[in-house]
């Protein structure tokens, strides 16, 4: 399975591209997708839609793997936000792939063992699994955690029937009746 995970934005786009088979995972291409600030809005999608486009077309892969909305403090940065998510969207589909969608709480979760990680550690998790030490930014240790959370999840879902991370509304409080039983 050849999997690109890509952490969209206006200014920088990051992508990753990584390879699973039988159980090894395999680093094949990384990198960003830059449009200057320069641009106006319509002409930075342009430019990451037809980036998008370049990179799937030369590694080919088989499904994408997108950072799903969040809700920013600031509406502005939502939209654009969405704009961005849109264009990868539709290159993907205008490419025939299909595309998966994780909450960034997932992808820190299934990476990390906390959903409320820092970057750092994300990028920390992701240098040990392939000796890198220093990303280009963190757009790409970002689009490549979400391929591997993909990858990884996609894995155990197809091994077992069932997805093991799921997101949570409210935060449990514990009772006496969680605590073992003295017996």
């Amino acid at each position: 399975m050849r999997v690109i995970g890509v952490d969209p934005g206006t200014r920088v786009c990051g992508f990753g591209v990584l390879e699973a088979i039988d159980g090894t995972l395999s680093h094949v291409s990384s990198g960003i997708i830059l449009a200057p600030s320069k641009y106006s809005i319509p002409q930075r999608l342009k430019t990451i839609f037809e980036g998008l486009v370049e990179v799937i077309g030369k590694h080919s892969p088989d499904e994408m793997s997108i950072e799903g909305l969040f809700f920013a403090k600031n509406a502005r940065s939502s939209i654009k936000l969405g704009e961005a998510r849109g264009v990868a969207l539709l290159a993907a589909a205008l490419c025939g792939i299909s595309v998966h969608e994780y909450a960034p709480t997932e992808i820190k979760l299934a990476l990390t063992g906390r959903g409320r990680a820092k970057k750092e550690e994300v990028q920390k998790v992701i240098s040990s699994i392939f000796g890198v030490n220093n990303w280009e930014k963190l757009d790409v240790s970002d689009a490549i955690a979400i391929a591997i959370c993909h990858i990884n999840l996609s894995n155990a879902k197809e091994r077992f029937g069932f997805s093991f991370i799921r997101s949570r509304r409210r935060r449990r409080r514990f009772s006496l009746d969680d605590l073992p039983s003295q017996r």
